[in-house]
This record gives structure tokens, C-alpha cells and sequence, in this order.
């Protein structure tokens, strides 16, 4: 494997496209629409792909187009508030936390002129997000809870579509609850997240989320790292660790917990492989900030020098011990 992509701030392009100004009331007809729908499907693929550099420079042009026909459409108006809601992700991705706000209130105002209640609930999603990244997490549990709830219930009438966002945004209670310290939230939010999986098609490919049976496991892993449960965590990804996961981005992030995990049982060879294969999965998401906070502890620990190879890999992040 090669060397890692080095970390990059948030091109200027990319913030100035969230910036308020004037939206055009130029119409569009359904072709044009649906020519706009491809292009941010493909760019959702860029990001679950990992590709974070070509979707920086993809997303302002998209906006720009968007923000043209937005007031004349629902539709467009929804694909616009998907938009932000990729930029908000990109930016907490290049830990912009700042400009992250930006985008999640542009997405949250134009999710709720869509009239979409799937559509807000992925914008609340992302707010959520946001809020136990910054230190709210409990915050973000109660406005979760509060969505779910609106969701919840009558699963045999909810298209894939709702369910999928709605799994979603119960993946995100599992991570806010992991981070406000709450092993019975953490829990709850688990079963709930496994019983609308069940659920959900197999065969069902949502453009919205790439939620399934799978990814729910992954959150999973998650919560027991963020929660210093190093053991539950790598018995939670052993059998994951054996499944083909399409998503590069999922599997990137199934490794890196891993990572984390080893390193908490001061495991540092076995973290610095898991490191290596996150890499193999997404070169791009092993240049993010939280892993190379994550590099860099780990060849602070390493005082004896015993891992040349882990203290290379940081040069490579740019980062030092």
C-alpha cells in the first residue's frame, strides 16, 4: 500500500457555495431534474467511496446548479438539502466543525421547504451528528428519540426508503448515546436499529443510506470502542472482519475501530495492522484528523521504538509522536 493521501482543509469553493445569496427562479423540466438527481447520487457514491478530494471539488457545481431550480421544485428542493447534508458529512470528515454548522442549517432549511419528512429526518440526522461531535451529546439522544418516535411504528406501510432513513438515524442515537456514556441508550438504540434491519429487503439499495444488517453491527463495534470496551468491541468484529462489505467507507471504518480497540488494549502491532488495512480500504479516510489522532497516540505510546513501521506510517500522516 502506498502512502497515505495527506489531510486537506475544505476548499474555499466549497464554503462559498454554502454561503447564503440570491437563488435563481430559472425552471427546469423533469430531464433536467432528473439529470441532477444522477449527479448527486454519483457524488453520494463518491463519499461512501472515500474519494473525498474529487467530491470537494464536485459538490460547489452541484450546489450552483441546484440552488437555480430549488424554489420551483419539492423534489429539487430535497435533492438540494441531500447536498448539504454531504457537505456537513465531508466537513465533520476534515474535522471543520465550524463550517460543518453552515451546512446543516442549509440542509435543515431546505429539507423543510422539500416537505419531506424523509428528507428532514436526514437533515436532522446530520444536525444530530454535529451537536455529539461538539460536545452535546445528550442533546443529540433527545432530538433523535424525538424523530424516531415520529417515525416509528407501522413498518409494514413504510416504503424501503423510510425505513432505511429511519434505521439511520437510529445508528446515529447509538453513536450519540456511546458518547454520552450511556450503555442502556446504546442498547435500546441497537435493538431498535436491528428490528427495522430485519425489515428491511435484502436486495433493497436506497440511495439515501447504505443501512442494512451489516452496517448496524459496525455501529455496534463502534459504540463498544467509544465506550472503552475493547474486548466487546473486537469479539463484535471478528465475524465482520470475514464478510465482504461493499462500502469502502464502512469498511474502513470496521478496521479503524478495530485499530482503536487493539490500541486500547495496548495491543499496538495488531492496531497498526488494522491501521494498514483501513488503509487498503479508503487511503483517503486514514488522512482524516481523528485517525491521525488516533496514529499519533499510539506512536507516543510506542517510547521503545519497538514499531519503525507504526512511526513511519505517522511521518506519512504528517504526524508526530
Amino acid at each position: 500500500v502506498g502512502p497515505s493521501a495527506q489531510p486537506t482543509r475544505p476548499s474555499g469553493d466549497l464554503v462559498r457555495s454554502l454561503l447564503p445569496g440570491a437563488d435563481s427562479a430559472a425552471g427546469t423540466g423533469e430531464e433536467d431534474l432528473r439529470r441532477l438527481e444522477i449527479r448527486m447520487n454519483r457524488l453520494r457514491t463518491l463519499f461512501t467511496s472515500c474519494d473525498y478530494a474529487r467530491l470537494e471539488l464536485e459538490l460547489p457545481a452541484l450546489i450552483a446548479d441546484l440552488r437555480q431550480v430549488a424554489g420551483t421544485s419539492c423534489d429539487a428542493a430535497g435533492l438540494l438539502a441531500a447536498a448539504y447534508q454531504t457537505s456537513a458529512s465531508l466537513l465533520l470528515k476534515h474535522g471543520d466543525h465550524g463550517h460543518a454548522w453552515l451546512a446543516v442549517g442549509r440542509a435543515m432549511g431546505e429539507a423543510e421547504r422539500s416537505g419531506d419528512p424523509v428528507v428532514v429526518a436526514s437533515s436532522v440526522r446530520v444536525h444530530a451528528h454535529l451537536l455529539a461531535r461538539e460536545n452535546h451529546a445528550a442533546q443529540a439522544v433527545t432530538l433523535i428519540r424525538h424523530v424516531v418516535d415520529q417515525m416509528s411504528g407501522a413498518y409494514d406501510l413504510k416504503s424501503p426508503r423510510h425505513l432505511a432513513v429511519l434505521g439511520m438515524l437510529l445508528l446515529r442515537g447509538v453513536t450519540a448515546s456511546a458518547l454520552a456514556g450511556s450503555r442502556n441508550s446504546v442498547r435500546d438504540f441497537l435493538t431498535e436499529a436491528r428490528d427495522v434491519a430485519a425489515r428491511m429487503p435484502d436486495s433493497t439499495q436506497d440511495t439515501w443510506s447504505n443501512f442494512g444488517r451489516v452496517n448496524v453491527e459496525l455501529h455496534a463495534v463502534n459504540a463498544s470502542v467509544v465506550l472503552g470496551d475493547a474486548g466487546l468491541a473486537l469479539d463484535a468484529a471478528r465475524p465482520l472482519m470475514r464478510r465482504h462489505i461493499p462500502v469502502p467507507e464502512r469498511r474502513a471504518a470496521l478496521w479503524t475501530d478495530a485499530a482503536h480497540a487493539y490500541s486500547q488494549q495496548g495491543r499496538l502491532a495488531d492496531g497498526y495492522q488494522a491501521l494498514r488495512i483501513a488503509e487498503s480500504c479508503a487511503p483517503q479516510d486514514v488522512g482524516r484528523p481523528a485517525v491521525r489522532a488516533l496514529v499519533a497516540d499510539m506512536a507516543a505510546r510506542d517510547r521503545r521504538r519497538t514499531l519503525p513501521q507504526l512511526h513511519h506510517f505517522a511521518r506519512q500522516l504528517g504526524v508526530s509522536a
